[in-house]
């Protein structure tokens, strides 16, 4: 007797329902507490529903490229702006052209503006261009002890900022313009670095590494003057990278510069000032750029570039060739935009076609230059020509039209579980509660996370969501009901029923899911946030099904309300239509149910 007592448990102990239902719980007390850590307790709305902004952006010819406003440059153009701002595809920021060189950008409310505007408008020219020569980003003064002509002004600034002037973002802009071979050596721990070869290099003296030429070739001067064109000179001199203006007017002067001319640049944050010579190596070289965080080196936050075959070769030659000269004509400036982002030391030739801009970057300035880089330069150049507020009370009186007609039809469904399944009603109600609150909640937290936007195609995926998931109640339902019309009790029923259940749930929701996913990534615009939600009310469906619905259900069964088949429960033999109690040996019967 000892065997079916130990059979009789089985389908009542069955896993760890009641574990089940707390890790439930616990998940969702997590998720409700990310949300007020967060401070976001709503989600994040779309245009149509919050309002935002619209600015308009006219196209401009690029130097050289008088014929570059078309059709086609202007589908590009949006199509990268797209990529940029939307990410997945759920931010909710429109980018369509409109008319032959206009493009209008549409930015939610709650969305950081500045940052939409850097992305649509940016062109991400990148060029790396040889130092000519550099110094601290002030005004040079006129007058200096040395009687020498412009660019040796920079000497007497020069020994100042020998050494380490800053350890983080500056790298070796901090050298000066003038620098001889003796206090080069004094080698500062370069903040952005290319590639390993360039990491070593501020640990060795400037003339050691990578090249067989033992001594400092004298031809160019310590600071280059000597290749400054005299214009260069007097405009080198005058400029000041220490205000905002003058680093904006300088980088459009470098950014419309043809390629084979040299330029005067100064620093991203204003330190240093710059003659650069012609772009060695162009941005459309770089194949691929990603944001990664550097825990080996310790760099922290760092820009990962891959060159195509063809910029790999430029790239080792540009190395082979600055490795045998002189701080500071053995850097090189990295130039996005007319503004220097990196200017590494070359202490070698760098093979391998990648390289690794790192130093003073932040998560999120990583993330942006690297996507900027990695969906490629604006074939045009962009400015905004207007600006407006857009309101947000169509889309409000739409809202709530769509959250009526959700409500009515939510009604419907508890009204017919009731009337039909009576107390079973009481499961599906609780699942759709725990259902709708997983989904709340990771729709409020995916807005700050990945800018998910919520607009009315979104909110129409959450209704029929409903659809989906009263659905996979009923179909578990009424596999128990099966069961109990064949004779069998409830406990059995509900182990029994449960495999058959769920085939048929996980088959309807991943033909869900798969329609979800085509949509998602076939359409663009408002329809990505319906496909976006209804696949993540579908997976979740799952989730509520697997992990909420069948553990509660196990331990339902074990009450005498439903046990007993209470005219109430849902589960009465006798209104189910049940047939007599099925005749079998205790121990095949108790070992078909454990096996179920």
């Amino acid at each position: 007797m000892a065997a079916p007592k130990k059979g009789r448990r089985a389908p009542a102990s069955q896993g760890h329902p009641g574990r089940t239902l707390i890790l439930v719980l616990l998940a969702m007390a997590g998720l409700i507490g990310g949300m007020f850590y967060s401070g976001t307790l709503a989600p994040r709305l779309g245009i149509d529903l919050a309002g935002g902004t619209s600015f308009t952006l006219q196209a401009e010819n690029q130097p050289g490229k008088p014929n570059a406003i078309n059709e086609t440059n202007m589908k590009t153009a949006a199509g990268i702006m797209d990529r940029r701002v939307n990410g997945l595809g759920v931010s909710e920021t429109e980018v369509q052209t409109q008319g032959e060189n206009h493009i209008i950008v549409n930015i939610p409310k709650g969305t950081n503006a500045k940052q939409a505007r850097q992305q649509v408008g940016t062109t991400a020219q990148l060029g790396f261009r040889p130092v000519l020569t550099t110094t601290a980003g002030t005004k040079t003064p006129e007058p200096t002890p040395s009687p020498s002509k412009g660019g040796k002004n920079d000497k007497g600034k020069g020994d100042k900022a020998t050494g380490q002037k800053a350890t983080g973002s500056q790298g070796s802009g901090k050298q000066n313009a003038s620098s001889s071979p003796t206090p080069s050596a004094s080698a500062t721990t370069q903040g952005r670095a290319v590639t390993d070869s360039l990491k070593k290099a501020p640990s060795a003296p400037p003339t050691a590494s990578g090249s067989s030429k033992p001594a400092t070739p004298p031809t160019p001067p310590a600071g280059g003057a000597s290749d400054v064109p005299a214009p260069l000179q007097k405009q080198f001199a005058a400029l000041d990278c220490t205000t905002k203006a003058s680093r904006a007017a300088a980088g459009e002067r470098a950014a419309a510069s043809k390629p084979s001319d040299p330029v005067v640049a100064c620093k991203d944050d204003g330190t240093q000032k710059y003659v650069l010579g012609p772009v060695a190596v162009e941005g459309t070289d770089v194949k691929d750029a990603k944001a990664v965080f550097d825990s080996q080196q310790g760099q922290g936050w760092i820009v990962q570039m891959d060159f195509t075959s063809d910029g790999g070769k430029k790239f080792a030659d540009i190395t082979g060739k600055l490795a045998t000269k002189v701080q500071p004509q053995n850097q090189f400036a990295i130039v996005l935009d007319g503004a220097v982002v990196s200017d590494p030391r070359v202490s070698e030739r760098l093979n391998g076609g990648n390289a690794t801009i790192s130093g003073g970057f932040t998560q999120q300035s990583a993330e942006d230059l690297s996507n900027m880089l990695s969906y490629g330069a604006l074939p045009l150049s962009f400015k905004i020509v207007d600006e407006t507020t857009v309101t947000a009370a169509l889309g409000g009186e739409q809202l709530q039209a769509g959250l009526v007609a959700g409500a009515i039809g939510l009604a419907l469904v508890v009204i017919y579980l009731v009337a039909y399944y009576r107390g079973l009603a009481l499961v599906a109600l609780a699942s759709l509660g725990v259902s709708a609150v997983l989904t709340y909640t990771i729709m409020t937290l995916l807005g700050p996370a990945i800018q998910f936007a919520l607009n009315l195609p979104a909110v129409c995926g959450a209704i029929v969501a409903i659809g989906i998931t009263a659905d996979s109640f009923i179909v578990y339902f009424e596999r128990i009901r099966d069961e109990i019309r064949e004779g069998r009790t409830l406990r059995p029923a509900v182990e029994r029923g449960w495999p058959r259940a769920r085939r048929t749930i996980l088959v309807s929701d991943f033909v869900s899911f798969l329609a979800a996913a085509v949509l998602f990534i076939v359409t663009v615009g408002k329809v990505q946030g319906f496909a976006f939600t209804l696949g993540l009310t579908t997976v979740l469906d799952v989730v509520v099904v697997f992990f909420f619905t069948k553990p509660l259900m196990t331990l339902l069964a074990r009450r005498k309300f439903f046990y007993e088949g209470h005219s109430w429960s849902g589960l009465d033999p006798q209104r189910l239509g049940a047939k007599p109690p099925l005749r079998r040996s205790r121990s095949t019967a108790f070992t078909q149910t454990k096996e179920a």
